[in-house]
Order: C-alpha cells, then structure tokens, then sequence
C-alpha cells in the first residue's frame, strides 16, 4: 500500500506547513468547483478546517500529562487512565476575518471548547476589505471595523482565512494586534485552505515568526521549469496570482459562495 507523507516538501521555512492530505485534497478539490455552492459549500468547509484546528492544535498547543478515573475504576480501584492531553489552561483568540473567515473562526472557535477552559477562548471580528488601484491591483488592506473583546497576552491568536493570497490583509490584521491590542502573544497562527507563494512572501517578510497552515499551494502561474522544481526552490520566479490578483488554480470567490452573496 502506497505511504503518503503528512506534509508538502518545500523551502518556504519551517514555520509554514502545507498539508498533503489526500482526503482533505479531494474536499478541497470539490469545494474549487464551479458547481459547488451553498450548502454544500459550507458543509465542506467545516470538515476542512475541523482537520485544519485539530492538526494546529495538537502541534502548536502545549501539553499536560493526566490522570482520571473511568467506569472500571470502581471494579479496579488501583488502575486509573494515565495519558497526555493539551493544557487546559492555555489561551486561545480566533478571529473572524470577515466575510470569508467568519464561517471558519466559528468553526475554530467551537473546536478550541474541546480542549481548553471556557474562559481562555475568545472569538474576535474584523471586518476586512482589499484596497485596489484603478488597474484592479491591491494596494492593501482596509480594516472597516473591529470587536476586539480583550488582550492577547500569552494567547495563541488564530487566523482561519480560507484564501492566502496577496497577504494584505492578513499582515493588516496582525500589525494590528502587534501595535494596538495589549500582549505579548504567545503565537499568531494562519490557517488557510490555499496559499499562493505571494502570500507566503508577504506574510513572513512582515511578520517572520508567524506559522502558517495550510491545505494547499496554488502557483500555477508559474514557469514549467519552477513548477517542476520543490516548491520555494524558485521562490522569486513562482505566481499564485493573475493580474487582479486571484489565485490560479484557485477556487474563485469563497467569501461570496460561503455568505451567499455576489457583491
């Protein structure tokens, strides 16, 4: 039986992980299609970032040894459950950056509860827009709007934005946090369906210390050459986006199909 290695090779830094998961590629791969909408759109999201959080999690979050009793204990009272499980005690943000990421910070949200205490898990919400020239090229990224419910000191602070392209709006979000909300945090983790080599570049050369996941690189635009090469040899060389940078491959408007609403 063929043996399938959890992570894409690449040379992007060890910071950046792209999954190589060929059930979460073939869901992703559905979600890319131009028949895919609602609901099944949204059905779809929400097992691809359950894995997405669940896999961060267990890498990222730290860990504490435990030991409970079970229903046999009563029987065996000398045997008790010993094991390792995530720190309760940690702290953990997700923010929603509105309106792609709204849907899965909700889900992330949801899925930190399993782990940690009620009280150390905060979904924050950022309503975030692309600026663009009159050549349809970004220019940046416009924070409209914020609830931001507290600090982020020793926090891991979560951005699950499905598409990594320009990285605008995602370096926007953390400088934010960096600047203006009260911290150190613990980690600023990315959490994307797709990255471009754009993204990546943006990302880390603002922010180097943030880790990314993510469950697949688009570069199509790429030269056959590079395409050819591991992914981050030609880094320079290698295009995610066309002109009024959207990603290719791709999968169109997410935040459209995922809301519902084509403006």
């Amino acid at each position: 039986m063929a043996q399938f290695q959890q992570e894409l090779s690449h040379h992007y830094g060890p910071q950046v992980h792209i999954i190589d998961s060929p059930f979460l590629n073939g869901l992703l791969a559905k979600v890319c299609h131009p028949d895919c909408f609602q609901p099944e759109i949204n059905r779809i999201v929400e097992v691809l970032y359950t894995h997405l959080i669940s896999l961060t999690m267990n890498n990222e979050f730290d860990r504490e040894q435990f030991t409970q009793e079970t229903r046999m204990t009563a029987m065996h009272p000398e045997q008790k459950l010993h094991g390792h499980r995530l720190s309760q005690n940690q702290k953990a943000v997700s923010v929603n950056l509105a309106r792609a990421g709204t849907y899965p910070s909700h889900i992330c949200y949801n899925f930190l509860h399993y782990s940690l205490a009620a009280q150390n898990v905060r979904q924050d919400h950022i309503f975030a827009a692309r600026m663009t020239d009159n050549k349809d090229h970004v220019t940046g990224a416009n924070l409209g709007g914020m609830k931001i419910g507290g600090d982020v000191k020793n926090a891991h602070v979560i951005f699950p934005d499905p598409m990594g392209a320009t990285g605008n709006t995602m370096v926007t979000a953390i400088n934010h946090y960096k600047q203006h909300i009260e911290g150190p945090a613990k980690k600023f983790i990315c959490l994307n369906l797709i990255v471009t080599p754009e993204y990546l570049k943006n990302v880390l050369g603002a922010h180097p210390e943030v880790v990314i996941y993510a469950l697949r690189l688009d570069r199509g635009l790429s030269p056959k050459a590079v395409l050819e090469a591991t992914p981050g040899q030609y880094w320079d060389q290698e295009r995610g986006l066309n002109d009024k940078q959207y990603i290719v491959p791709g999968g169109g408007g997410f935040g459209e199909i995922m809301n519902n609403s084509f403006v």
